[in-house]
C-alpha cells in the first residue's frame, strides 16, 4: 500500500520525538490561503509550528478572505473571529472527494473553539465519481481541493493551513494525523469508499486505526441523499471564468428560493484562468450559497468540459445542467457548441447563463433564432 509514489512525497512523521523530526520544506503556493503574509525569515524561524514543520497559523496577522458579494445573514451568523484553545489538539480536514459542503462548514463551526489550529489535506488521488481529471493533473486537482476548502473556511473567518499527501488515501489520512497530532479528523467522502490494495472501507479503516485517541467523524459526499430526495433539485453547474460572476450567483439564488436546490460545479481548467484564481471564486460562490443555507460541493477538472460534464452525468443523479459562459463572441465554449453537444447527451434540462446578459435577453434571442430557423426549414 502505497509502495510507489509517482509524485513528490508528502512529510511523514516517525516515533521519534518532534525535536528530532525533520522540517519540512515550506509550500510553494505561497499565496495560497492561510499563508503568513511579509513574515521575515527570522520571525518565520522563531514561529511555532507543527511536528511536520508547517507553520501554525498565527490569528493576529491572517484576516478572512473577502468576497465581493454582500454578506447575508441567513440561519448562520456573519464571519467572526475564532479564538482557539491553545491547548487544544489540531482539528483536521481530509478532503477525499469534493471540496465544501455545508455539513462540513457546520462541523467546522462546531468544533473550531476547541482546537488549537485547523489543517486541510487531500490525497493526490483520482476522486472516485463525478470529475474528470487528467492523470498528470492529479497533484493540482488535490491542491485545488485543499484551496477551495481553506477559501471556504477563510470566508467564514477560519484560518487554516493545508497539505497535499502520499497518492494513497490510507497512508495520506494516517500521514496528516500524525504530523498534525489531530485531535478530531472531519473525513469527507463518499459512503463505502473503499481505498487501498485490500479494498478496505475507508470510515471503518480510519476508525479503527485512530479512535479512540483521535475522533473520526464522516462528512458524507452527497451523493446518495440526491438518489433518494426528490424534493431536492440537484443541478449540475459548469462554469470557470463566470463562476463568481453576480449574473449566475443570482440565478442559482433565485433558482434555489423557488425550489430547494443543491448544486454541484465543475470548473474545467483553462490557460486564460490561473488555477488559484479558479479556486477562489468556486470557493467564493459557494460561501455565498452557504449562507443562504443552499447546498453546494465543487472543484476544478480537466480543460475539456465536454467530458467533463459527460462523466459528471455518467455518475451523479444530475436532474438538470446550467452552462454558464461570457458572452457569444467571447466564449471558447459557445464557438465550441457545448451547450448543443451536452444537450444531445442527455433528457434533462440545459440552461445556457451568459455573464453581463440578462435572463430575458437570453431568452429572446433563442427564440429570434428558433423562429429564423423554423422559417428557413418551413
Amino acid at each position: 500500500m502505497g509502495d510507489e509514489r509517482e509524485h513528490e512525497e508528502p512529510v511523514t512523521v516517525d516515533d521519534e520525538s518532534p525535536a528530532e523530526r525533520e522540517t519540512a520544506r515550506e509550500l510553494d503556493e505561497h499565496d495560497s490561503p492561510g499563508a503568513v503574509p511579509d513574515a521575515d525569515e527570522d520571525a518565520e524561524a522563531e514561529a511555532p509550528r507543527t511536528s511536520e514543520g508547517s507553520p501554525v497559523p498565527h490569528l493576529d496577522l491572517q484576516k478572512p478572505a473577502e468576497s465581493e458579494q454582500p454578506q447575508t445573514y441567513a440561519s448562520h451568523p456573519a464571519p467572526v473571529h475564532v479564538d482557539h484553545d491553545p491547548d487544544g489538539r489540531p482539528l483536521l480536514v481530509f478532503v477525499n472527494e469534493v471540496a465544501g459542503g455545508r455539513k462540513l462548514l457546520a462541523n467546522v463551526r462546531e468544533r473550531a473553539a476547541a482546537a488549537s489550529y485547523i489543517a486541510v489535506a487531500a490525497p493526490q488521488n483520482q476522486p472516485t465519481v463525478g470529475t474528470l481529471i487528467d492523470t498528470d493533473e492529479i497533484r493540482d486537482a488535490a491542491r485545488s481541493r485543499v484551496d477551495v476548502t481553506m477559501a471556504v473556511l477563510a470566508e467564514f473567518g477560519f484560518d487554516t493551513v493545508g497539505d497535499v499527501m502520499d497518492p494513497d488515501p490510507l497512508l495520506a489520512m494516517d500521514d496528516a494525523v500524525r504530523a498534525h497530532e489531530a485531535g478530531t479528523i472531519l473525513l469527507s467522502c463518499l459512503d463505502n469508499t473503499r481505498v487501498g490494495l485490500m479494498r478496505k472501507d475507508m470510515v471503518e479503516w480510519a476508525r479503527d486505526h485512530f479512535e479512540p485517541d483521535t475522533e473520526v467523524v464522516h462528512i458524507p459526499v452527497r451523493i446518495q441523499d440526491d438518489s433518494v430526495r426528490w424534493d431536492v433539485t440537484h443541478t449540475l453547474v459548469v462554469a470557470t471564468q463566470t463562476v463568481n460572476s453576480p449574473d449566475l450567483v443570482n440565478r442559482l439564488k433565485d433558482r434555489a428560493s423557488d425550489s430547494p436546490h443543491r448544486y454541484t460545479f465543475i470548473c474545467p481548467s483553462s490557460d486564460l484562468v490561473p488555477r488559484e484564481t479558479i479556486c477562489r471564486d468556486l470557493a467564493a460562490t459557494m460561501a455565498e450559497l452557504y449562507r443562504d443555507d443552499v447546498d453546494a460541493t465543487g472543484q476544478p477538472s480537466s480543460p475539456d468540459p465536454f467530458q467533463a460534464v459527460e462523466n459528471a452525468i455518467a455518475n451523479y443523479r444530475i436532474d438538470d445542467v446550467l452552462i454558464s459562459t461570457l458572452a457569444g463572441e467571447q466564449s471558447r465554449w459557445l464557438e465550441e457548441d457545448l451547450v448543443g453537444r451536452v444537450r444531445e447527451i442527455t433528457e434533462k434540462p440545459v440552461e445556457h447563463v451568459e455573464a453581463g446578459r440578462p435572463a430575458e435577453t437570453v431568452a429572446a434571442a433563442v427564440a429570434a433564432d428558433s423562429a429564423q430557423g423554423a422559417e428557413v426549414s418551413g
